[in-house]
């Protein structure tokens, strides 16, 4: 079996921080997206991995690179243009052959791993030519949708329905056979000017092959947006064994489960965790509250932060309390002491400030 990882898109629902970066690159609980579902894949045995990329290429090549540190063998794969998922499965026929294969999407985290998923396919033994992963939804026309019959098998899917069918979703994650290949040059692009998945799996259902679902029980987010990154971080750091290998000093105070990185210094602040500070950050006269993220490099200095992404490089001095917010890479928030009493903003494009 073989590994399809999508790592292409503009991530477009993340600016301003994705003007800069893949949207699969950037941390939670200061590790990429992208390195969660590389590491879930691995667990499963399985080696050979494609990741299509599109216009962040070079950025998720130098960062993947050969694939050595998950402990798989890693081949790029061209996309053009975001033309669809099936479109990715398309264009990398080459490199998938007739190999069973999982297909999953980078910017997709689900709590506890692929594993089951994948056994139950292996399991099957050829009785099953597609398995969809799925999972209750509270907004269905967001998502690809599954219609499932009594015995649980999909009767059809539909693409961001206007009246959703069911409130099941498609989670980024899929099973295939050879048979897809054919049923992805069958179908016509959509009303979007895509090649979508749905369609090619609804094609697998017409020609009578078999196709099962299994629902995702834990937790999964498309972290595409920024509450849902904001969620995936907490999460994320629930996971984490806390261990201090930076420096504190004899005035600071470390509640709970916290990551301190080497090189980070944490001098006359709180710290309590769940929270990660990143190697070479310093933190100074401040509090950083649980489920959060202080990225590599940055400084925080007398202020407090609280369920927050930091990413690295940034500083934060001066503010008051900043809570359920993303600070982008090497970018500065602080507090004007002079005369006159005023907000002075330098922000980009889809950027968004709330000030209390």
């Amino acid at each position: 079996m073989k590994a399809l990882v999508l790592s292409g898109g503009t991530g477009s629902r993340l600016r301003p921080i994705t003007y800069t970066s893949a949207k699969q690159l950037v941390p939670i609980a200061n590790k990429p997206i992208l390195f969660y579902g590389l590491e879930s894949i691995a667990k499963c045995g399985i080696k050979d991995v494609g990741v299509v990329v599109g216009e962040t290429a070079k950025e998720v090549m130098e960062t993947l690179e050969d694939g050595s540190r998950f402990g798989v063998n890693i081949s790029y794969i061209r996309q053009d243009r975001p033309a669809g998922l099936a479109h990715a499965v398309f264009v990398s026929r080459e490199f998938l052959g007739d190999d069973d294969f999982v297909m999953y999407l980078g910017d997709n985290f689900i709590l506890g791993g692929i594993e089951e998923f994948v056994e139950a396919f292996r399991v099957a033994q050829g009785g099953v030519n597609a398995q969809i992963l799925l999972a209750k939804v509270e907004d269905p026309h967001r998502f690809g949708v599954a219609v499932l019959g009594e015995d649980g098998s999909v009767v059809r899917l539909v693409e961001k329905p206007e009246v959703p069918p069911s409130d099941l979703a498609l989670v980024g994650v899929y099973i295939f056979d050879k048979h897809i290949h054919e049923a992805v040059r069958s179908i016509e692009p959509s009303r979007r000017g895509e090649l979508e998945i749905t369609d090619a799996i609804d094609r697998l259902i017409e020609d009578g092959l078999s196709v099962s679902s299994s629902i995702v029980e834990g937790y999964w987010k498309d972290l595409g947006e920024p509450e849902a990154l904001l969620e995936g971080n907490r999460l994320a750091l629930d996971l984490l064994e806390g261990e201090v290998c930076g420096r504190v000093d004899s005035s600071s105070h470390i509640q709970g489960r916290v990551v301190i990185e080497h090189g980070a210094e944490v001098v006359a602040s709180v710290i309590r965790g769940p929270v990660v500070i990143g190697a070479g950050a310093r933190i100074e006269g401040s509090f950083i509250g649980p489920y959060t993220s202080i990225g590599p490099h940055c400084t925080v200095r007398s202020s407090e932060i609280d369920y927050s992404i930091v990413l690295k490089d940034a500083v934060v001095e001066y503010v008051g309390r900043l809570e359920g917010s993303i600070v982008g890479k090497a970018a500065k928030v602080t507090r004007r002491e002079s005369r006159p009493s005023a907000l002075r903003l330098v922000i980009g494009d889809n950027s968004q400030v709330e000030l209390s």
